[in-house]
């Protein structure tokens, strides 16, 4: 039988882990005992942050470029999201970049060709993608058949049905507040302050990185405090103080960067709030508990009494859902729902969630991680870009990334294995 383990401390039923583990997954570097599938995926984002700065004579940190980075892979993002629970939970979508095609032609139709209002048809596309995901989730998790299989169909089939309702063409413009939400920035409320070499920045973007980096904080010291209660492995005082230091740090460091050249993006804060949703699913919902413990132990979670079915069935909805909100902002930021729309989005979105820490086994990843790795793949298309590296280029090193990640996870997991 299973457990369900504390809040925030992301253990699966057979003796996989999500979250930090006991002392066979951690190292010791510079004296300091880290545990190293936890903490890889941001020492390596850190460490490919500053290379591009380096290579790029800082333009990868200045203020636009960095607007650029969130906006441009925003969509990216949010699949992502929904990528890494199908993922903890042993399943795959290939489907998704598809999926973003035929709702942002959807959305188009229904907006541009009828003249529906935008939150009428931002609803409706919304009802669309989750009505796929069920499709999809039906027969993955009713009918037996694997979501390789299943969500390979459906790459091809919601592809030609994309085709089918733009008929081979593009539609567009949309409505300026579909724009905004894709491209647009918040409003200066507070008016700007001094901040020296980083003047310019406006207030209330600033007091919003303060709240987040507090919120942040709490959520840590609560993890922290739960993992004692329960007796478990946590990182001693000074490293968890500076562990919390350098996350505030870097988030205020982009705040004010972003709050320097236009405030806030809207798609930056729709991401903030599907970040901070998720990661509360995940880390204190039973919901999230059952994803992970299908994808840790599938026999454990059914003998613990987990509908492993109806969970299977709704990640698939919520793929969806997230794939229509996706193709929503993609065609918005191009102003045109196009047919080629989404090409090769699965491929970024599945890469996000296995360099930001996915076992392909299931049963492992975070939310935050995810959106690490999809960060980690568009500081390397940016700052490759930047270069002027080729496209041949660029590939070639998304692809040796994603192949180090998933060899990072296999050689941990031998590693703890070998110390257990």
């Amino acid at each position: 039988m299973s457990s369900i383990s504390p809040a925030g401390a992301d253990v699966t039923p057979g003796g996989k882990d999500a979250g930090p583990a006991g002392p066979p997954g951690r190292t010791s570097l510079f004296g300091i005992s880290l545990n190293i599938r936890q903490s890889g995926i941001y020492i390596a984002f850190a460490l490919i942050v500053v290379l591009f700065s380096v290579l790029t004579d800082g333009a990868l940190l200045q203020p636009q470029n960095i607007s650029n980075i969130i906006v441009q892979n925003s969509y990216i993002l949010i699949l992502a999201i929904g990528m890494i629970l199908i993922i903890i939970a042993g399943h795959i979508d290939l489907s998704v970049g598809s999926v973003v095609a035929v709702t942002g032609a959807i959305a188009a139709v229904l907006m541009v060709n009828y003249g529906v209002p935008w939150p009428l048809a931002l609803l409706l596309t919304l009802i669309a993608g989750g009505l796929i995901g069920a499709w999809q989730g039906f027969w993955i998790a009713y009918f037996g058949i694997p979501a390789f299989i299943v969500t390979l169909a459906g790459m091809l089939l919601f592809r030609a049905l994309t085709l089918t309702v733009l008929g081979n063409q593009g539609i567009g413009p949309f409505p300026d507040p579909v724009r905004t939400l894709a491209n647009g920035f918040t409003d200066g409320y507070l008016g700007n302050i001094g901040l020296g070499p980083l003047g310019g920045a406006d207030l209330f973007s600033i007091l919003v990185g303060v709240i987040a980096v507090a919120g942040m904080a709490t959520s840590q010291w609560r993890t922290r405090s739960a993992r004692l209660r329960y007796g478990q492995d946590v990182d001693p005082p000074a490293l968890f103080l500076l562990k919390i230091i350098a996350g505030a740090v870097v988030v205020m460091a982009v705040v004010v960067q972003l709050a320097r050249f236009k405030n806030l993006p809207w798609v930056l804060v729709l991401l903030a709030f599907l970040v901070l949703g998720y990661s509360l699913i995940t880390t204190r919902a039973v919901f999230g508990r059952r994803i992970y413990a299908i994808g840790g132990n599938l026999q454990a979670a059914m003998l613990s009494g987990v509908k492993v079915k109806s969970v299977v069935f709704w990640i698939f909805v919520n793929m969806g859902v997230l794939a229509a909100l996706a193709g929503v902002i993609f065609a918005g930021r191009l102003n045109q729902a196009g047919p080629t729309a989404g090409n090769s989005f699965e491929l970024d979105a599945i890469a996000a969630a296995f360099i930001g820490g996915a076992a392909v086994q299931g049963g492992v990843g975070k939310v935050v991680g995810a959106i690490t790795g999809g960060l980690i793949m568009g500081v390397i298309n940016n700052g490759m870009s930047l270069i002027g590296a080729p496209s041949e280029r660029v590939m070639l090193v998304k692809g040796i990334v994603l192949l180090a990640a998933v060899a990072f996870d296999v050689w941990t997991k031998r590693r703890a294995g070998s110390a257990a």
